[in-house]
């Protein structure tokens, strides 16, 4: 059986995490049955009940473990600790808010076992939606969306859902340094550039209902224009 690493990260997510137990453990008990599966929540330095609370819902849980940064390390630091701290031959990123559904994640396995190197949900594919979101983040991620495709000419929809599988074999290769959001574009850009396989899964994008994002807005939007100025002018390093 393929052994997949289940990554969560969380930083003061105190409020949804009898949320993500409850629509987690079905998921893992179907998971189970089908691969090797561990999970590892990270929890980013939270200064909230954060660690209690993901001790007390899945230290029954077999196989799961938390992992403990002392100081915030945002969210690129958690995606390297959870690729760090894991051993399966795939690593799955969900989120902790379950914006999007961690069901996905079964579709997600599907389209890894029919060859693809690097998976993503996707709310912006033609059958994906978007559900409450406000119009600001929408935009937001539409404009980056469009960016990114102008530059690449992929037909690519999403490039920085956080949910999403990839083979151990090309983390060396795709690995981003960058501490902020901007982690996932790059990521996704190197895959894409290094000409590795990329497949994506229509998805609904919700609301969250517990706790506030942790995006800063104007940071993340400089970040990304950064990202999109390299791409255009040192398009050489996305392929090292």
């Amino acid at each position: 059986m393929t052994k997949v690493s289940i990554v969560i990260p969380c930083y003061n997510e105190a409020e949804g995490i009898s949320q993500l137990r409850e629509k987690l453990l079905p998921v893992l008990e179907r998971v189970g049955r089908r691969y090797q599966a561990e999970l590892i929540l990270v929890d980013d330095g939270s200064t909230d009940q954060t660690n209690a609370l993901l001790h007390q819902a899945f230290d029954g849980v077999e196989n799961a473990r938390v992992v403990k940064h002392e100081k915030n390390l945002n969210l690129g630091g958690a995606v390297r600790t959870g690729i760090r701290e894991s051993s399966g031959e795939w690593i799955a990123n969900l989120d902790s808010d379950c914006t999007y559904d961690p069901a996905l994640l079964e579709p997600m396995l599907d389209a890894m076992e029919a060859g693809a190197d690097l998976v993503t949900v996707s709310p912006y594919h033609p059958r994906g939606r978007v559900e409450g979101v406000p119009a600001y983040r929408l935009f937001l991620s539409t404009s980056l969306t469009a960016m990114y495709r102008a530059i690449l000419r992929k037909k690519i929809y999403t490039f920085t859902a956080l949910n999403r599988v990839y083979k151990r074999s090309i983390c060396a290769t795709i690995s981003s340094p960058a501490f902020d959001f901007t982690c996932l574009a790059e990521m996704m850009l190197k895959a894409l550039k290094q000409g590795k396989q990329v497949s994506e899964v229509p998805a609904v994008l919700s609301v969250r209902r517990f706790g506030e994002s942790k995006m800063k807005t104007g940071r993340v939007i400089q970040a990304h224009l950064r990202l999109l100025s390299r791409l255009l002018f040192d398009p050489g390093s996305f392929s090292k």
